[in-house]
């Protein structure tokens, strides 16, 4: 019997940064002629429509599970029956799930479920720690137990793959689609003039420090001591600290316990996808516990603390792009002093390239599904 060429394929997604690394690969597999459903799980509905429609793309359908959800077990638990519904009706030859959240597990084994092979964009990260991060390091051990084919962004995310017995022929080192991502809102950013008026209150001629805090596991002392290293840091006459706060609750309510008046950090409302990108070209240092941001600094020559014990993207940590901290505020201190004082170590990173890739992750991805046969 002939194999089959893939022709038909859906994308499904579930938060914001999945739909700003999955929008390249949408764009791509429908310039090679696939027919391509896009799905949401609803887990963040509002977010991820608004990511989307910065690279003009729509949503066919979405399961709606946001107000349902109350703990991190309810996206698969909710997900599972209506995904399974919509696939006897679509029957795609193959699901595309990105990275590690619960929204990612939840498409791999509906996919599983209803015997359609599925594929795994940004597979192979481990932090080898199954509790950090939580889920998301377990999310992306059983997706690529569940999966047909992964596109490891990394030589080091495709040799855990290995490790774990996946088949070599059935992993391809793509590099990561964020990339091309960046690439795409940075040059649409250029002929946005609104974007340098909105952040106005920023002094140019200081060295701005971008921060981003939400994980999980950061909660209680971890961001206390988080915030009085920013507090501490913000003390230097020669910096800027601008940090959109997180819309998490928890998050908010301890960063409002420790913010003084009169602090010169700024706190801001979360920022859209464009914005982020404009601010992060023109820093001078990041502190986060952010995946994604580790991944798009070095494109811009922007060096990292990370407030993590462990970290999925070690590329970053061996050539120096990053320093893997933890929350201790004498550690986030002096790592972020050496980043900004340093002329040597600066200076060295200028000639570095960024490890995840030059912006052609996503064609790669719809060249390899286009070769493929089922």
């Amino acid at each position: 019997m002939t194999a089959n060429r893939v022709k038909s394929i859906l994308v499904f997604l579930g938060t914001r940064p999945e739909a700003i690394k999955m929008a390249p690969v949408i764009i791509a597999l429908r310039q090679k002629g696939f027919h391509v459903t896009v799905g949401l799980s609803g887990q963040h509905h509002e977010m991820v429509n608004d990511q989307l429609k910065l690279f003009r793309i729509s949503a066919d359908f979405s399961l709606e599970i946001q107000d349902k959800v109350k703990n991190t077990e309810d996206v698969v638990s909710l997900c599972l029956p209506r995904l399974c519904e919509k696939l006897k009706i679509l029957r795609p030859d193959l699901i595309l799930v990105h990275g590690d959240t619960s929204t990612t597990l939840a498409g791999a084994l509906t996919g599983f479920y209803e015997k359609i092979p599925v594929g795994h964009v940004e597979a192979g990260l481990r932090s080898h720690n199954h509790l950090h991060p939580w889920p998301e390091e377990m999310n992306r051990r059983l997706t690529a137990n569940l999966s047909l084919l992964h596109f490891a962004p990394t030589a080091s995310a495709r040799q855990n793959l290995i490790n774990e017995n996946i088949d070599p022929a059935t992993i391809f080192t793509t590099g990561n689609t964020v990339i091309d991502a960046l690439f795409m809102m940075d040059s649409m950013n250029k002929d946005n003039p609104d974007l340098k008026e909105k952040f106005h209150f920023l002094n140019s001629s200081k060295k701005w420090i971008l921060v981003t805090g939400h994980r999980r596991e950061n909660f209680g002392l971890g961001l206390k001591q988080f915030m009085q290293a920013l507090l501490h840091l913000a003390k230097r006459t020669d910096v800027e600290i601008i940090f959109p706060v997180h819309p998490n609750p928890k998050v908010r309510a301890s960063f409002a316990e420790l913010i003084q008046p009169g602090c010169p950090i700024h706190l801001i409302q979360p920022l859209a996808y464009s914005e982020m990108v404009w601010l992060l070209s023109r820093a001078h240092l990041v502190i986060t516990d952010s995946g994604g941001i580790q991944e798009e600094a070095p494109s811009f020559k922007v060096p990292v603390v990370v407030t993590r014990e462990t970290t999925e993207r070690i590329e970053t940590v061996s050539q120096g792009w990053a320093k893997l901290v933890g929350t201790d505020a004498n550690k986030i201190i002096e790592a972020s002093n050496e980043y900004l004082d340093s002329v040597a170590l600066r200076e060295s990173l200028k000639i570095q390239k960024n490890p995840y890739g030059d912006g052609t992750a996503a064609m790669q991805i719809a060249h390899h599904i286009e070769q493929l046969e089922l």
